[in-house]
């Protein structure tokens, strides 16, 4: 039996600390971080209101900021709010960071009730039955400084969802569901 002594033993833990953090993406490590701040600037096309804020502050998420925005991207036809899932945030800033914008995003759709889905899901073969925007996971955004293939280009690149892509109707849909395109 071979003993190691304490301080070979702390050297070669600290050493497969290192190796072990070497295998992590660097997204990974960067996403572990408890400081700094996540801002989000947004436009309800529909409504014409507009809020910013800092949804995430120090590791913590502020749930008065996502409330304001969960109410600004209510479903503006039944005007039904839900509580949006924070990772549609995190993925929003995400895609903000990627693209280096700081301009507001234009929302589209955002919450849909399910009476607001059937409706549009009966008027459009392209609304699904049982859509991310019902479970508050989903959102048709633009960026009108960003063009909407860049848009779609960088939501790919994430990884982070689903991303739908309609040019004619000028947005692209995002979601934090399971990875996948349209």
């Amino acid at each position: 039996m071979t003993l190691i002594c304490p301080a070979r033993r702390q050297l070669l833990l600290g050493l497969s600390g290192v190796a072990l953090c070497s295998l992590i993406p660097s997204k990974a490590v960067a996403s572990r971080s408890t400081k700094g701040i996540r801002e989000l600037s947004l436009f309800n096309r529909h409504t014409g209101e507009r809020d910013d804020g800092s949804y995430w502050v120090d590791g913590h998420y502020q749930s008065k900021v996502l409330d304001d925005f969960s109410h600004l991207l209510r479903d503006h036809r039944q005007n039904v709010a839900a509580p949006m899932d924070k990772r549609l945030f995190d993925l929003l800033y995400s895609l903000k960071t990627t693209l280096n914008v700081d301009d507001e995003i234009h929302v589209i759709s955002g919450y849909r009730s399910p009476k607001t889905n059937a409706m549009l899901a009966s008027n459009s073969g392209g609304v699904a039955k049982k859509s991310y925007h019902m479970r508050g996971m989903a959102m048709d955004i633009a960026i009108p400084s960003v063009k909407l293939k860049t848009l779609r280009d960088a939501a790919l690149s994430l990884k982070l969802g689903g991303v739908g892509y309609y040019p004619s109707s000028g947005f692209v849909h995002v979601d934090c569901g399971p990875v996948r395109h349209w």
